[in-house]
């Protein structure tokens, strides 16, 4: 991770600025359908700062500039940033928002920019108001993105990939009756229809796949319903026959870039509707979800005009039907077995072979072991492969030809995941070759406590992964110790590996949705020591219901169950601060990851030996 210089580059920008009469500007990570993932084309935000986190959002005045982003990226960014940037640690005490930084910046009258199909309406209208109060001009949208302009002829071309369908015998549902669900909803809202701008719902609704981002099997499209009809805004060069043949009658085709064109004459002819029947007023608008950009609000009509709620096809969405769940339990036995043939063959390299293996290179090795597996299509993120104290950065991310070569006498840290057509993974084992201090074997342990500790948690119907945060965390707090990122995040089927609208962490939308019976998510504590070591684990588990022997308030009682099968490490493992039915929980847990992947492994030796040793009973 290299420091990257963008004095030039802020130079440009800032003559655009002037031309655009904009004393500030504003570049977020996002792409215009808010997706955490995107296409090269649309890393704006990392092109002008250098910071190639996947959060964060840049902040552009005429003459100073602000990287603002969260504890998982803090090394990271302290690193790739020049000195021409703030950093803006977020969630530190007397650290401002990006948001109260812009504010300040445009005291005086000054006009804060940004590209309005980047930002979210309501994050918009914030965002104006603290500006106002400031005693700043406005917010203003910028049509033409600034920082596209300074990129030039160099920014990657929009991607082009085809379109694939996903067979029911995989989505577990029709898409034809996931469109009657969705216009019961929108009955029941009174509203004229809805435009969507997810690009993983619109995947999910009409089960289709793309390739347009890496990592993330969506395509570029925008979909509206309406009680009668359903359109899909995509580029027509990528659907094949069979995906026209697939959506048959029932969906009309147009083009990507004609949204905001149809929209706008949407909302016209429903004001017209509107003014001759005033008793249809609520049912004529439109809705969007709440993370909508500020340009589709303002082709609806502004905020008067639309109604936004949090997406009715995120919340379906995040409850897997059982076609789901069976292929998220299958795809983690397969991953599972590939992980521990990787960690099997890591430490053979390493330790009897004395082999010299960077990051990268290991990180190389389990993409093609879990390649070999069934219904493998790729990877679900870039491969978290981190030796010695780059495991202390949370979202590390090996270049090739620039990083580090792994150490055996240091902790080996390995976040990864995979796509299937079954399902998504996503996997954090921690690991050691050598012998490892008494303060890593602590910090391990302590992280498995609070990780185990969640996972047998029960509670009523109607709990948020909020409420349930403390759980996993409270080992290390009893330490004085903590992690500054979320406990845990939902999973696509065959889709975002990171998925809204559920996750368990202090984040205040944690608190918004309850945990509900077929929810996919993640169970990852972890502890970092910058320039030291970092350790997570990291489960899939599934909500589901569960016995109690009382039921308060009459209330069904809810649980989780496992799907991930790797093995924990027992180098690291001190079992003198474990409980008897933390024990009891970790054998189980072990005598089902050898159950379930040993079939794997009846011919390979050096697997089914390391499984063996690594699932042994305490």
């Amino acid at each position: 991770m290299e420091t990257v210089h963008t004095g030039e580059r802020l130079a440009r920008l800032r003559e655009l600025m002037k031309q655009n009469k904009v004393d500030i500007y504003i570049v977020p990570s996002e792409d215009s359908h808010q997706s955490e993932y995107i296409a090269p084309t649309d890393a704006r935000r990392e092109f002008i700062s250098g910071f190639s986190g996947s959060a964060g959002t840049a902040v552009v005045g005429l003459e100073k500039a602000a990287l603002a982003t969260d504890g998982r990226y803090f090394n990271q960014a302290g690193k790739q940033l020049d000195d021409n940037w703030t950093l803006l640690k977020q969630g530190l005490q007397d650290v401002p928002s990006w948001q109260e930084w812009t504010a300040d910046q445009s005291e005086g009258g000054k006009v804060v920019g940004v590209d309005p199909t980047v930002i979210t309406a309501p994050d918009a209208r914030k965002l104006a108001e603290k500006i106002k109060k400031k005693g700043g001009a406005d917010l203003k949208a910028v049509k033409d993105n600034l920082v596209d302009a300074v990129w030039g002829k160099d920014k990657p071309a929009r991607p082009n990939e085809k379109v694939k369908v996903l067979s029911v015998d995989f989505a577990g549902k029709e898409f034809k009756t996931k469109l009657e669900d969705l216009r019961k909803d929108l009955d029941k809202r009174k509203n004229a229809g809805f435009v969507i701008s997810m690009l993983d719902e619109v995947a999910w609704l009409f089960n289709l796949r793309g390739n347009d981002i890496p990592y993330n099997p969506v395509f570029f499209s925008y979909a509206v319903v309406t009680p009668t009809t359903a359109t899909l805004y995509v580029d027509d060069s990528k659907l094949s026959a069979d995906v026209k043949s697939h959506l048959e009658d029932a969906v009309s085709i147009r083009p990507y870039g004609a949204i905001f064109e149809d929209i706008e004459a949407m909302s016209q002819s429903s004001a017209e509707g509107q003014e001759q029947d005033i008793s249809a007023a609520k049912k004529l608008k439109y809705l969007i979800s709440t993370k909508a950009s500020w340009a589709l609000s303002k082709s609806l009509g502004g905020e008067d005009k639309v109604e936004e709620a949090r997406s009715p096809i995120g919340d379906a969405k995040a409850i897997k039907n059982e076609t789901e769940l069976k292929g998220m339990r299958q795809c983690h036995i397969r991953d599972g077995a590939a992980l521990s043939q990787y960690f099997a063959w890591l430490e053979d390299q390493l330790v009897a072979q004395s082999a010299k293996l960077d990051e990268v290179e290991a990180a190389d090795k389990l993409e093609s072991i879990r390649s070999g597996h069934e219904h493998f299509v790729g990877l679900s993120f870039d491969t978290i492969s981190s030796t010695g104290a780059n495991a202390a950065v949370i979202h590390y991310k090996p270049e090739r030809g620039n990083c580090a070569i792994i150490d055996p006498k240091k902790i080996y840290l390995c976040d990864s995941g995979a796509q299937y057509l079954d399902g998504t993974t996503d996997t954090t084992r921690t690991l050691h070759f050598g012998e490892p201090t008494e303060i890593e074997r602590k910090a391990y342990t302590l992280v498995l406590k609070g990780n185990i500790a969640l996972e047998m948690a029960k509670f009523p119907k109607g709990t948020s992964g909020f409420a349930l945060d403390t759980l996993a965390r409270q080992f290390l707090w009893a330490e004085g110790l903590d992690y500054r990122h979320g406990t845990g995040h939902g999973v696509g089927s065959y889709l975002n590996v990171h998925e809204g609208p559920i996750g368990i962490g202090t984040r205040i939308q944690y608190s918004e949705v309850s945990l509900s019976v077929g929810n996919v998510i993640s169970d990852e504590p972890g502890y970092y020591e910058d320039g030291n070591f970092g350790i997570r684990i990291e489960n899939i588990i599934m909500v589901k219901e569960v016995k109690t022997n009382h039921k308060f308030g009459d209330k069904p009682y809810l649980g989780f169950e496992h799907v991930t099968m790797v093995p924990m490490c027992r180098k690291l493992i001190d079992a003198t601060l474990m409980t008897a039915p933390e024990k009891e929980w970790l054998n189980k847990y072990h005598e089902e990851v050898l159950e379930n992947t040993k079939g794997f492994f009846e011919k390979d030796e050096r697997t089914m030996s390391w499984l063996k040793r690594e699932c042994e009973a305490y």
